[in-house]
């Protein structure tokens, strides 16, 4: 999950597959001429990307004539954490050494649970590769952000995003005096962040409490549904993808958990359905998860609200 998602098993295990799939490179090269002439003139650096998180920052922070390739999760609607079409604008990889080469990149950006084998071959064809790990905190995501773009050639725009991102977390704060509301942010199977973690910090900042960890469960520990049913929190952040979350048993079945009918039974706590592309990744994902916090926060402080449901 966002941050540290340490380790984030179902993230790590997409990942992994970076170095066992091999389905080429698909695509056309985005761009006008002029900006390929720009890059050229500037000797900008060529980038390929294997990491879906590295993707959308850096589909922000580069020129599109910069990106050779994308991770192909990037263009899966089920997996991607930035706009589809835009990402599919771009060539999709999934990380196989002969692909990567031949495409000659001067960059590529892969995650620190890319196959050890795989960094150690693209290195030694002469390829330059830096690994992106998973923020543990937003200031390790700010840093994450100046990276990348530093590594584009491209600082003002990694200052920028940087920018935009501060101002996402000026605009979801509560008001002052406010009383953190206690949640359990839920993934399929049952799984739920830890307190060093990037999520952790944005709940925090947009006014919420990490149940799970007040309750010394640490990062990706399972949390049971007769665990939740003994001692609920106020509301759940149910990561779904569907938003039929109170017609039981409409769920896929890795989220059975998400969609108990037992779950009814909790009147004064509030199930909240989170899409799972904003808590993955940091970058330009942040903003966007900032104000869906803040929004059902306010819904949760509505007089209006139905906390019998």
């Amino acid at each position: 999950m966002i941050g540290r998602a340490a380790p984030r098993l179902f993230f790590a295990w997409r990942l992994a597959l970076n170095a066992a799939l091999v389905v080429g490179v698909a695509g056309c090269a985005p761009g006008n001429p002029a900006d390929h002439q720009a890059l050229a003139a500037g000797h900008l650096p060529r980038i390929v990307s294997l990491n879906p998180c590295s993707d959308a920052i850096l589909a922000q922070v580069a020129d599109p004539a910069q990106i050779l390739a994308l991770s192909f999760y990037s263009s899966d609607p089920a997996q991607t954490s930035m706009d589809v079409a835009q990402a599919r604008r771009f060539p999709a990889t999934d990380g196989a050494v002969e692909s990567v080469a031949a495409m000659r990149p001067d960059l590529v950006v892969a995650s620190t649970y890319t196959q050890p084998a795989t960094l150690s071959a693209l290195r030694a064809l002469g390829l330059r590769v830096e690994t992106v790990g998973s923020a543990e905190s937003l200031a390790a995501a700010r840093a994450q952000v100046r990276d990348l773009a530093a590594w584009a050639g491209q600082p003002q725009r990694g200052a920028a995003l940087v920018a935009s991102i501060d101002r996402a977390v000026v605009a979801a704060a509560p008001p002052p005096g406010h009383r953190p509301i206690p949640a359990v942010l839920w993934e399929p199977g049952g799984l739920v962040p830890g307190q060093d973690t990037l999520v952790a910090d944005l709940l925090a900042r947009a006014g919420f409490a990490n149940f799970s960890a007040q309750r010394g469960m640490g990062q990706a520990e399972r949390l049971s549904l007769e665990r939740m049913l003994a001692d609920p929190p106020h509301v759940i952040l149910a990561i779904t993808s569907t938003h039929t979350l109170f017609a039981e048993g409409a769920g896929p079945e890795e989220d059975r958990l998400l969609f108990h009918p037992a779950l009814a039974a909790l009147r004064y706590t509030t199930r909240v359905p989170i899409a799972p592309n904003l808590i993955y990744c940091g970058g330009p994902t942040i903003p966007r998860l900032l104000d869906r916090l803040a929004a059902v926060r306010r819904e949760l402080e509505s007089p209006a609200l139905d906390t019998t449901r």
